[in-house]
């Protein structure tokens, strides 16, 4: 049987909070689009004004074009970036090659969950959806629809089950494992803008404190 936590309904996203260089993040609610850019200001990161326990996310997005090797783009869900006990679930785009996708999990701020999925075109030439899922029991990741990875929750192990904001950013990650995740940044066709647009929140999981710890 599904998992009702997976399918609370949804809204288009309203609001956001941008954590950092709020010059390089534009915000549209009327057509529910958001872009980040990546220049010599660095990036940007933006979030939701809430957490949600559970429920279904989702965001079409074409990602930056051009030489974007050491840039990490992204979609995920964060009980609080910077958190070292942080609950989470990742989409990211790996610069260096824009036609993979990584997905990962954290609980209680351990990772090392993570996958690599083919996708089967460039993440640069168009729109594509990429949903996470999320309930108690499961997390399921779907690009275009289809079902790219799916974790059931298992007895003894660790899950995510904090309440979580709906993150996104570009940033530079040339220094993780020194350049071998992302490549190393060269930045020869900044800027580099992110799209996301028809951004899909499951509005009935939102709490309503919205404070920032």
């Amino acid at each position: 049987m599904a998992d009702p936590a997976l399918h609370p309904e949804t809204q288009p996203l309203k609001q956001i909070a941008i954590d950092y260089t709020p010059e390089a993040c534009t915000h549209c609610p009327n057509s529910n689009t958001i872009t980040l850019t990546f220049d010599h200001r660095g990036g940007a990161r933006w979030r939701t004004t809430t957490r949600f326990l559970y429920g279904t996310f989702s965001a079409l997005i074409q990602c930056p074009t051009g030489n974007t090797d050491g840039l990490n783009f992204n979609l995920y869900l964060s009980s609080l970036e910077g958190d070292k006990s942080q609950d989470e679930i990742d989409f990211e785009f790996l610069g260096k090659d824009k036609t993979i996708v990584q997905t990962n999990y954290y609980t209680t701020g351990t990772g090392n969950r993570e996958s690599i999925h083919q996708l089967g075109f460039d993440c640069s030439d168009g729109f594509h959806e990429y949903v996470i899922k999320w309930g108690p029991g499961e997390i399921v990741w779907l690009i275009d629809g289809k079902v790219v990875r799916k974790v059931e929750r298992k007895e003894g192990e660790g899950f995510p089950e904090k309440p979580m904001f709906l993150y996104s950013s570009v940033w530079d990650a040339s220094y993780i494992d020194e350049g071998r995740w992302t490549g190393k940044y060269v930045g020869c066709d900044a800027p580099y803008v992110c799209v996301y647009k028809d951004i899909h929140v499951p509005t009935e999981t939102a709490l309503e404190c919205s404070c920032d710890s």
